[in-house]
C-alpha cells in the first residue's frame, strides 16, 4: 500500500522526544551541568541500542576523538555515568513520557499506517495483557508488589499492562502506553490487571475512541466491570470467554443448543494436503452471569484437521454476530495471542530484557526505565514501518546480527547522524534503495 505521508524519521522522533524530556520536573536541590532531558535520553539510548554500556563507550570515544554518537545521534552534550542517570530518573514518574507514545500513535494514524491493522467493522485491534517484569527477594521500592510466602520470605516484583496494536497475519505489533500495576491495585493478579486496565482506559480512551478500536483480551478480562469500562470509553471488545469461569453463560449456551436455536456455521477446505474443518456456534444478547445486566454476544470456534481437533476457543463481544461476520470476529479474537509472542516475547527474549533489573531505585526508577525500554521498541517498530533504509537492512540481517552490528559500529566509529550510520551499513551490505518512477 502506498502511504501519503512519511513524517517520522529517527531524527524527528528524537527531536520530539527531547522536547518532551525538556519539560521533565527537576526535583534536585542543587543544579548541575546535567539536565533532566540528558538523563532521560541517555537511558533511552541504552535501550535503543540494547547496550547497557553504551554511555561508557561514548564517554571514552569523546575523550579520545572529541566526538561521540551520544552527541551526534541523541544530542547528549554531557555524558553522565549510568549511576548518575539512574539517580536523576528515580523521582520521575513514568507517565511523563506518555506524550511521546501519543505523538507516535497520532502520526501513524493520520498517515494511514494503521489501516492495515483494521478488522471487524473497520476497527483497530488493541490487545491488552499483564506482564511480570522485574522481581527480587532483596530490593524493593514504593511501587513494588509484595508477595509474602509461607516460609516468611518476601518477593518484590513489578508488573505492567502492556497494550499493543495487533492484526491477524501481521508480524509487526505496535506497542502503546504501558500501565504500571501498583500495590494499591490489589494483590491478586485478576484484580491488578483489571484495575490497571480500567485506569488505562480512563487515561487513554479518548485518544483511542476517535480511531475506532476493539480491545482484545484473554479470559481474565471477560468480566462485566471491565466490559462496561470498555464500552463507556466508546470502544468495543472481543474477549476470551472460557466455560470454567463463566458457568452460567454456558448453561444458557447448552440450553440453546439442546433446543436447536443456537446458530452455527461450518467451513471445510483443503490446505497442504489436509482437510480443515472450521465449526462456529454463536448467539447474541447473552448474559455473563445470572445477575448480570450486561448483554454480550457469544461465539465459539472449533478447528479440526483430518478429523482431529487442533484448536478451540470462545469469545464474548459487543459486536453483533452474524453468519457473515462470525469468522472475522473469531479471527480478531484469536489475534490477541500476538501480544504474547510478538510483543511480550520480544520484550523479554529478543534483546530488550524486560525482566532484567536495570536499576531499581527507591521510587519510580523501575517503572520509568521500563517505559523507556518499551519506547525504544516502539521506535524500532516505527522505523521498520517508515524508514526504507532501515527496512532493507533489517530484511538482510537477523535481529541479533543487526543489533550486534550497530553496537559494534557505534562503539568504534563516530557517525555524523543516523542516516550516516545506515548508509555505512547499506554500503557494507551492498544494498541500494529502489529507484522511484
Amino acid at each position: 500500500m502506498a502511504y501519503p505521508f512519511t513524517a517520522f524519521t529517527f531524527d524527528s522522533l528524537i527531536e520530539y522526544s527531547r522536547s518532551v524530556m525538556d519539560e521533565l520536573p527537576d526535583y534536585r536541590f542543587e543544579s548541575t551541568n546535567y539536565q533532566m532531558a540528558d538523563a532521560a535520553i541517555s537511558a533511552f539510548s541504552m535501550f535503543f541500542f540494547q547496550c547497557p554500556s553504551f554511555l561508557d563507550f561514548q564517554r571514552k570515544m569523546k575523550e579520545e576523538k572529541g566526538c561521540s554518537n551520544a552527541q551526534s545521534l541523541f544530542g547528549i552534550e554531557n555524558i553522565m555515568s549510568s549511576a548518575h542517570t539512574r539517580n536523576m530518573l528515580d523521582e520521575v514518574e513514568a507517565s511523563e513520557f506518555s506524550k511521546i507514545y501519543s505523538h507516535i500513535l497520532e502520526g501513524l494514524y493520520v498517515s494511514e499506517y494503521l489501516e492495515d491493522y483494521r478488522g471487524i467493522n473497520n476497527n483497530l485491534y488493541v490487545a491488552i495483557d499483564g506482564v511480570y517484569t522485574v522481581s527480587s527477594d532483596k530490593i524493593s521500592c514504593q511501587l513494588c508488589h509484595r508477595a509474602e510466602h509461607k516460609d516468611g520470605t518476601i518477593t518484590y516484583s513489578h508488573s505492567i499492562l502492556a497494550p499493543a496494536i495487533v492484526a491477524p497475519g501481521n508480524p509487526i505489533v505496535i506497542p502503546l502506553w504501558p500501565e504500571h500495576m501498583k500495590p494499591q491495585d490489589g494483590h491478586k493478579k485478576q484484580d491488578c490487571e483489571n484495575t490497571a486496565a480500567k485506569r488505562w482506559l480512563i487515561t487513554h480512551g479518548d485518544e483511542l475512541r476517535e480511531m475506532g478500536v476493539t480491545i482484545l483480551g484473554d479470559d481474565l478480562y471477560s468480566r462485566q466491570p471491565l466490559a462496561e469500562a470498555i464500552t463507556e470509553a466508546g470502544l468495543n471488545y472481543i474477549l476470551v470467554c472460557k466455560r470454567k469461569s463463566h458457568k452460567k453463560l454456558y448453561e444458557w449456551v447448552d440450553t440453546l443448543e439442546k433446543n436447536g436455536v443456537l446458530s452455527s456455521l461450518e467451513i471445510s477446505y483443503e490446505k497442504n494436503g489436509h482437510t480443515i474443518v472450521e465449526r462456529y456456534r454463536f448467539n447474541n444478547e447473552m448474559r455473563l452471569r445470572a445477575d448480570n445486566t450486561l448483554a454480550v454476544n457469544w461465539c465459539e470456534i472449533i478447528i479440526e484437521r483430518d478429523g482431529k481437533v487442533t484448536y478451540t476457543n470462545a469469545f464474548v463481544t459487543n459486536h453483533w454476530i452474524t453468519e457473515e461476520n462470525v469468522v472475522d470476529i473469531a479471527r480478531g479474537g484469536r489475534a490477541r495471542w500476538k501480544i504474547e509472542n510478538e510483543n511480550n516475547g520480544t520484550l523479554k527474549t529478543r534483546g530488550y530484557h524486560l525482566e532484567h533489573n536495570f536499576g531499581h531505585g527507591s521510587k519510580n526508577l523501575t517503572a520509568t526505565l521500563l517505559t523507556l525500554n518499551i519506547l525504544a521498541f516502539l521506535f524500532h517498530t516505527v522505523l521498520d514501518l517508515m524508514d526504507e533504509k532501515y527496512q532493507l537492512i533489517r530484511e538482510k540481517l537477523p535481529r541479533k546480527t543487526f543489533f550486534d552490528d550497530i553496537r559494534a559500529l557505534t562503539r568504534y566509529i563516530c557517525f555524523e547522524d543516523w542516516n550516516s550510520l545506515l548508509d555505512f551499513m547499506m554500503e557494507g551490505l551492498k544494498l541500494k534503495l529502489p529507484k522511484r518512477a
